[in-house]
């Protein structure tokens, strides 16, 4: 099983006005500071320019209920609409159709010139019957208690990191940005590489996905996604510090539902790795 997510969030190239009321050239990869905020959200009003609704932390929580609480309804029903066929080739046929679409539409997301609430929900959707289907074939396959622990796990990684970050013991900044982009293609590379020679008949292809190297690359999988969590928090303060539109808030929400999503895939990839006795 691999990852199913798309490419994390690249947020707007857009030009945004600053307090001096000049134009901020267009970035396909903003870095930040705490003078040079990491976060450029498409067509960020300055403070002090009030023309719209700007973006809130009660906006962005709503919006990252409302789409990961769609995600986790649809993984539900595909898990109670597909239970006795979870391990067969139809299932894990639709499985991969779902990522699939997910992914091109977090892609079109991603390089969309503004937030597309439709365009979200609807990758949420498809991420949540991947996630069911491929829960359900792990908890008839390794263990029942392997979903439960995946989802406790994934939790905890975003409560500490949330900890972290706003007690300041991680703090974002360009080397931290370069460091997790850096990571992140090396290990989508890697991934990559992997399944090609699996495809070609190699039966672990390059071996990242099984065995003990399969669980330091899975443990690395989490912890690139523990720092893009932060990386989306430092995203999330820097836009409401600067006055973002409300409609920002999908962004903002989209991000941080992709990266759950893939610390969650990971911690239940390393699960297939791991002994059934060893679950509760």
């Amino acid at each position: 099983m691999k990852s199913s997510n798309p490419v994390l969030i690249q947020w707007r190239r857009s030009s945004a006005p600053t307090a001096d009321g000049d134009a901020v050239a267009p970035s396909p990869a903003p870095v930040g500071s705490p003078s040079e905020p990491l976060v450029s959200l498409s067509k960020a009003p300055s403070p002090r320019h009030a023309g719209t609704t700007v973006m809130t932390i009660d906006d962005v929580v709503n919006r990252t209920a409302m789409t990961l609480g769609l995600a986790v309804a649809v993984a539900l029903a595909s898990w109670v609409l597909f239970p006795d066929s979870a391990n067969s080739g139809a299932s894990y046929g639709m499985a991969g159709a779902a990522a699939f679409i997910a992914l091109i539409l977090g892609l079109i997301q991603a390089f969309a010139s503004r937030p597309i609430p439709l365009l979200i929900l609807g990758y949420a959707a498809f991420e949540g019957l991947f996630l069911g289907i491929i829960s359900s074939a792990i908890a008839n396959s390794v263990s029942s208690g392997a979903v439960i622990q995946a989802i406790a796990g994934t939790m905890a990684v975003f409560v500490a990191v949330l900890v972290a970050y706003k007690s300041r013991w991680i703090r974002v900044t360009p080397r931290f940005y370069r460091f997790a982009m850096a990571a992140i293609l090396g290990f989508l590379v890697l991934n990559f590489g992997n399944w090609v020679f699996a495809a070609f008949g190699a039966d672990s292809g390059l071996g990242f996905r099984s065995g003990g190297l399969g669980v330091l690359f899975g443990l690395a999988g989490v912890v690139i996604g523990a720092c893009f969590l932060a990386l989306h928090f430092k995203q999330v303060e820097d836009g409401i510090a600067a006055g973002a539109p409300r409609g920002e808030a999908w962004l903002a929400a989209f991000g941080l539902v992709v990266t759950l999503v893939w610390i969650y895939v990971e911690i239940l990839n390393l699960f297939t790795l791991i002994d059934e006795d060893d679950f509760y």
